[in-house]
């Protein structure tokens, strides 16, 4: 019996053991399956995620539309939804077509100057010596520099798939909209519970939203300037490098970098003057340093406090998982996965990690939120 009683704590210590090996074993092959799926569902799964994004920013649009009236003639939610919709639509196209079409101009551009990029490029070098000059040469045509533009041309055509899918998909969101409170209720079978989760989902596209505005309007400025500057030095691309530099700056960090690189870029291939390249991207770079760390933080205040590594590290897994729509993502992606962890106490520790001062949002904060959006409903 005492030889029983002795082996007894070793047998519960490989039994935990064996436990928790499995259990990390089945956290490890959830995570493929779900990282696998993840990518291979790509193309539908960024679609709804945008039109789950444009759903959220047209909710108060179409509740708008709702409260209109002309002499006794009142709208209806579901003749709300279809204006809406029509709007949604024709938005969508519209930039789509224009996107394209100014990427195809830069593309097409960029196949005529293929050839003489890497001399234009290596140039710049021609200070540090001839073999040093030589060897960026060497270096930057055995590049296909022509394949990989062919390549982006490729992926830009799935643009307008992809446009189709998220009108189909806001469709169907608009067309679900009024049932969502009952689905809530019933789902959790808790009134309280339902309307808690109904506060946190408020909270994430109220968030969402700021973000979306506040980032379009500082694109907006970035793009006008870089367009005016590049026009003031003669850019025969001006418009279509303003039109990407808005775009681009969606991309948190990053987008900034890359279009002030490719501006310097488009000037250097174009007028081949080393000086006006520099004077580009030292004015494009000030722009970018003013508007990104000056006008957005101060216009996004306290409304998503996340962790600038945090972003980096959203930026990365999304970009490597979905490509570029995963960078232009990773923010709203990021917001969303703060606000519920901050209200899971199991994960609330990792919502300290991901805010910028460790002070995720709390139920103050939430009830303040909610009670916000229901005053702006009712007026």
């Amino acid at each position: 019996m005492a030889a029983g009683d002795n082996r007894q704590p070793g047998l519960l210590g490989e039994t935990e053991n064996y436990a928790r090996v499995r259990t990390t074993a089945l956290v490890i092959i959830a995570f493929a399956v779900v990282l696998f799926l993840l990518v291979q569902a790509r193309f539908i799964l960024i679609s709804l995620a945008v039109a789950i994004i444009l759903f959220a920013l047209t909710s108060d649009v179409i509740r708008l539309i709702a409260r209109q009236r002309i002499g006794r003639f009142g709208f209806p939610n579901w003749l709300a939804s279809i204006i809406a919709l029509v709007l949604i639509s024709a938005a969508l196209l519209v930039l789509s077509s224009i996107l394209l079409a100014q990427l195809n101009t830069v593309l097409f551009t960029a196949l005529s100057y293929a050839e003489r990029a890497p001399e234009a490029v290596a140039s710049l070098f021609a200070w540090m010596g001839e073999d040093v000059e030589q060897s960026i040469l060497n270096s930057l045509s055995s590049v296909q520099i022509s394949g990989y533009v062919r390549a982006v041309a490729g992926q830009a055509g799935n643009l307008m798939q992809g446009t189709v899918l998220v009108i189909l998909f806001v469709g169907f969101l608009f067309a679900e909209r009024i049932w969502f409170d009952t689905k809530m209720q019933n789902f959790f079978g808790d009134e309280a519970q339902a309307a808690r989760v109904s506060k946190i989902i408020t909270s994430i596209i109220h968030r969402v939203n700021y973000y979306l505005l506040v980032k379009t309007v500082v694109s907006l400025i970035t793009g006008a300037m870089v367009y005016a500057v590049a026009r003031f030095f003669g850019i025969e691309l001006a418009l279509a490098v303003g039109i990407l530099t808005f775009i681009l700056n969606y991309i948190p960090n990053i987008g900034s970098i890359v279009a002030t690189g490719m501006v310097a870029l488009v000037g250097y291939v174009e007028t081949g003057e080393a000086q006006t390249t520099a004077a580009l991207f030292l004015i494009c770079g000030a722009i970018q340093f003013l508007n990104g760390n000056v006008i957005d933080p101060w216009m996004m205040g306290r409304a998503l406090r996340l962790s600038s590594f945090g972003i980096i590290i959203s930026l990365a897994f999304w970009g490597a998982v979905w490509g570029i729509p995963g960078m232009f993502l990773s923010v709203p992606i990021m917001v969303m996965f703060m606000v519920v962890c901050s209200h899971v106490p199991e994960l609330r520790k990792l919502a300290v990690l991901l805010s910028r001062e460790g002070l995720p949002e709390d139920e103050t904060e939430l009830d303040r939120i909610g009670e916000e959006i229901e005053n702006r409903k009712a007026s």
